[in-house]
């Protein structure tokens, strides 16, 4: 058997998992069967020290970067065998409890727990794989979601507690979490966000302004301000551009009504009248949803691993 690698672009499957019965199904290039092993990752990450998700060559530290150089180092194949996609491409400073990705191999594992414990041993402290599942022929980490979920946390106290101040916006200003609320029903729905975008970074072409926002809630819990936002998808910055807004209401400088009229604007100037996006580490990508069908594991795969359970014999003392 010749194993060869397809990475494309479109949102056609093109990896395949053969069967237990070893009745390989694969796609042909050049007359060669080529059988891919497609697999599915959750990634949690604290953003603070990396220009954000994306790959970009070293020495510039990216998530993908360390990701991929782990396994590269224990696969052995070469970065465009392994095709690896985010769900999110999150900004520098930005963190994630439950960024998506997937990628590829030529060969099977049997057993995940120990590829899953050798990820995480080559990556740095602020990345963990925290699941490696095997991946439905047809799931895309980017193309199946059906929904994002954000969390952008605010610290609404006079004095910041520095056990906060990386993860959390500093407010010294009281809020008015009942203006904000009303406010943030507004953008619940679908609606053109042209007025919340930035223009993206990247060469992405013109992405589609319109958008379904499912929730927008905002959680109070002592000093911590809580708002999460599910939709979608979402513009380049949309959700550091909404939740600046909201301060602007919850200072009072603004009414919550202020909301659909930006909106009606479909104009980025129109934000910049009233508020500045807010900074990339209250930011926290929670969690991302996909198409229940194609989150069916391949016919004869190996278990998903969520991480090794030692038994007490096997523990160390700890701190010691």
């Amino acid at each position: 058997m010749v194993f060869a690698s397809l990475c494309l672009s479109s949102r056609l499957p093109v990896f395949l998992f053969p069967p237990s019965d070893t009745s390989h199904l694969g796609d042909k290039i050049d007359g060669k069967i080529s059988t891919n092993y497609k697999w599915r990752m959750v990634v949690a990450y604290d953003g603070t020290k990396f220009k954000g998700w994306q790959y970009q060559p070293p020495p510039i530290p990216t998530i993908q970067w360390h990701i991929e150089d782990a396994l590269i180092r224990i696969t052995k194949l070469d970065r465009g065998d392994l095709c690896m996609v985010g769900a999110g491409r999150t900004d520098t400073g930005v963190h994630a409890f439950g960024q998506v990705a997937h990628f590829t191999t030529s060969f099977n594992y049997n057993n995940l727990d120990g590829f899953h414990s050798a990820i995480n041993g080559l990556l740095p402290r602020e990345i963990r794989i925290r699941e490696i599942s095997p991946a439905h022929p047809e799931f895309h980490a980017r193309f199946s979601t059906t929904s994002k979920m954000y969390r952008y946390k605010i610290y609404n106290e006079p004095v910041m507690d520095p056990f906060h101040r990386l993860y959390a916006f500093h407010s010294a200003c009281r809020l008015n979490p009942e203006a904000m609320r009303e406010a943030a029903s507004y953008f619940v729905g679908k609606h053109d966000f042209s007025s919340f975008g930035n223009a993206p970074s990247r060469n992405d072409g013109t992405p589609n302004p319109v958008k379904e926002i499912f929730r927008f809630d905002i959680n109070e819990s002592s000093a911590i301000l809580d708002l999460e936002v599910e939709g979608s998808g979402f513009l380049y910055r949309q959700v550091r551009n909404m939740v600046a807004l909201l301060i602007q209401v919850g200072r009072e400088a603004l009414p919550p009504d202020i909301v659909p009229k930006i909106l009606e604007a479909r104009d980025r100037k129109e934000l910049a009248k009233f508020s500045l996006s807010t900074p990339p580490h209250g930011l926290c990508l929670m969690s991302v949803k996909y198409d229940p069908e194609k989150m069916n594991p391949p016919s004869g795969a190996p278990p998903a691993s969520f991480g090794r359970t030692h038994t007490i014999s096997k523990c160390k003392l700890p701190f010691y």
